[in-house]
């Protein structure tokens, strides 16, 4: 190359690094304007209430007088209602955090004593072991989340992973996963949720304070763990698939580079022109009325969305598409309920029944957390 071509090839160089600068700043004024101008104390008060509601709800009663663990109202709340505390600058936690703790706690240490959720008898063959496996799951994600404020994992936390190894397959076609509650339920208690779960687990695993990821104890359980969502991959629904790029950050053996990439390409083509996603275009669904799945861009499939793309980095420029994601979140929240809006998968819900709104428990948190992430 002569020294004319090279003096080009520089210059054409700086300019481009000097566009994506530009542009990478543009993308951050973007976030932190619009992150902004949402509402933590509304997104409190609905997170709040939907958990008192669920404390009171007689369909969630269990034994020794402890509640359901739900994957879509306590599991999303764990997530992002700790994030908030410091951002409302609270004291402490709220009475119905306290109460959903209390159970969470009640059940791990008596863990032999506890009935699992569902019984054989009552619901058919293999449910015990469904909602056994799915709780320890869910005591571990819940509890990690907690600790995560106070930088260091308590004993129950320990416990909690002991239980949940404890039930993780080590053989046949899904070792490392933990067979699901399935009572065709989409997507928190269905075929898909296997997955699912096992991608959230990894991601809060990733987190977990004391490095938990390099404990020695858990190094073959995590392998199995990153291979069942490695093999499984390509088998996924677009929303599994951004689970697992959720995971990705911390566990990069689940998928390679291109299909990192491939996913982030298809996601940029899924999102709406008003920067939200649709659960609709994440997955194959049907619901079991019949009725027509609702189409709009919802809280669930952008909050998930955002928080995967602000955790991973897999070698693309995702900040235009996430920007616009955050800005979907900012300008879609319910300015006089708190909450974002999300639509069940299975059937056409009366709005005025509270189970309604189990999708829009699961929105808020996620859109809270994806919120509150882009400020870090």
């Amino acid at each position: 190359m002569g020294k004319a071509s090279g003096i080009a090839a520089a210059s054409v160089c700086a300019v481009a690094l000097f566009a994506a600068a530009s542009l990478h700043r543009a993308t951050i004024a973007t976030v932190h304007a619009a992150t902004s101008t949402w509402s933590p104390q509304a997104a409190a008060r609905f997170l709040d209430g939907r958990e008192t509601w669920w404390q009171g709800w007689d369909h969630a009663n269990r034994d020794h007088g402890t509640k359901c663990v739900s994957c879509h109202t306590q599991a999303p709340m764990a997530m992002a209602r700790p994030m908030l505390r410091g951002a409302m600058g609270e004291a402490g936690m709220t009475v119905g955090e306290t109460a959903m703790l209390a159970d969470v706690t009640k059940r791990v240490q008596a863990w032999d004593q506890m009935l699992p959720f569902y019984d054989d008898a009552t619901y058919g063959k293999g449910k015990e072991i469904e909602s056994r496996n799915a709780e320890s799951v869910l005591n571990a994600i819940i509890l990690t989340n907690y600790d995560m404020p106070t930088r260091h994992m308590s004993e129950l936390t320990r416990t909690a992973y002991d239980h949940a190894w404890a039930l993780q397959a080590k053989t046949g076609p899904d070792a490392g996963a933990w067979v699901w509650q399935n009572f065709d339920y989409t997507p928190w208690e269905s075929k898909e949720s296997e997955y699912h779960w096992a991608a959230v687990l990894a991601v809060t695993i990733g987190k977990a304070p004391d490095g938990y990821r390099k404990d020695a104890k858990v190094q073959e359980n995590l392998k199995l763990l990153a291979g069942y969502l490695k093999s499984h991959y390509e088998e996924q629904p677009l929303v599994n698939k951004v689970a697992a790029l959720w995971a990705y950050e911390w566990f990069p053996e689940v998928m390679t580079k291109a299909q990192c990439q491939k996913l982030i390409a298809e996601l940029t083509a899924k999102q709406r022109k008003d920067g939200g996603w649709s659960m609709a275009d994440l997955g194959t669904w049907v619901r079991r009325d019949g009725t027509p799945i609702e189409t709009r861009p919802d809280g669930y499939a952008t909050g998930l969305t955002v928080l995967a793309l602000e955790e991973t980095h897999c070698n693309c420029s995702c900040g235009v598409i996430k920007a616009r994601g955050l800005d979907w979140l900012v300008s879609n929240q319910n300015p006089e309920t708190g909450a974002w809006p999300a639509w069940s998968l299975n059937k056409n819900r009366d709005a005025e029944n509270p189970v309604s709104l189990f999708m829009s428990d699961a929105a808020t948190g996620y859109a809270v957390a994806a919120l509150e992430g882009a400020k870090r």
